[in-house]
């Protein structure tokens, strides 16, 4: 299997997420790698009357996600996400960037904001014959390609406007000072206003969401690490009013403070 990314970015408190589950990363065929980021898989086995909430912060993306007894399509979700294992199992799942998804169905991605489709649904099948497979299979890598094949029958390159949203996506993942919409839409020659209806129709989300989304993925991972922050610099850097703006904004999406985020990752809490 191919390698992708190894960034635990929107994995909350993922040294500790790393002793009760693996994660594996496996990079997408040539054929879809403009749409998709990568397929992830994960696999646990925890002793019995033990349980893990795993928490997440999830990324502006659409994912396909295999699990024991439900395949679905998710769609962009705001709020924190908590998943509790038990027993042991496996998810295998496929992340499209933002936008991605878009060139495979018919209907607007914003109807997938919040909530889920089945698969079946979600790609007008009479019946679900990815999932039966995908679970039968026991092998990471060939379940990977079933998913792959399924995938590939019904990708179409994307257009114009998808490749313009995809862009954007990957510029506010990647260049800090793109803290406003004005600047994201500047910097791919749009007008926020048409910035705006695409993301609406392509990724489901807006580009301001997006954006804080990523910069509190950023400084998740700074507090993780026990980084030392001035949070008054890094509010005017990334275009708050200012340092209580910016805390409000970490604990609104986390759930924790800065300061309790820390002590939960340091055992502390």
């Amino acid at each position: 299997m191919g390698r992708a990314s190894v960034s635990t970015h929107g994995i909350l408190n993922p040294r500790a997420a790393a002793r009760r589950f693996t994660l594996t990363r496996v990079a997408p065929s040539p054929a879809l790698a403009s749409l998709v980021e990568r397929h992830w898989i994960i696999r646990w086995s925890l002793p019995a009357g033990e349980s893990h909430a795993q928490e997440t912060l999830p990324h502006p993306c659409v994912n396909l996600v295999v699990e024991a007894d439900r395949c679905a399509v998710h769609g962009p979700a705001t709020a924190r996400h908590v998943a509790r294992l038990t027993g042991s199992g496996r998810v295998v799942a496929t992340k499209f960037k933002p936008g991605g998804f878009s060139p495979l169905v018919d209907f607007p991605v914003r109807a997938l904001s919040e909530g889920s489709r089945a698969l079946a649904d979600a790609f007008g099948l009479a019946r679900d014959e990815l999932a039966p497979a995908v679970r039968a299979e026991p092998d990471d890598a060939a379940a990977v390609a079933l998913v792959e094949r399924f995938l590939e029958g019904r990708a179409r390159p994307p257009d114009a406007a998808v490749a313009l949203v995809i862009e954007a996506a990957t510029l506010a993942l990647e260049r800090r000072d793109l803290v406003t919409v004005e600047r994201l839409a500047a910097a791919v020659g749009v007008s926020p206003r048409t910035l705006q209806r695409l993301f609406e129709r392509h990724v489901g989300v807006s580009p301001k969401w997006m954006l804080r989304r990523y910069r509190v993925h950023e400084l998740a991972a700074r507090v993780e690490r026990g980084e030392p922050l001035r949070w008054a610099s890094l509010a005017a850097e990334l275009g708050y009013c200012d340092q209580s703006h910016l805390i409000r904004e970490f604990k609104a999406q986390l759930g924790r403070s800065p300061t309790e985020y820390a002590a939960w990752c340091a055992g502390r809490s």
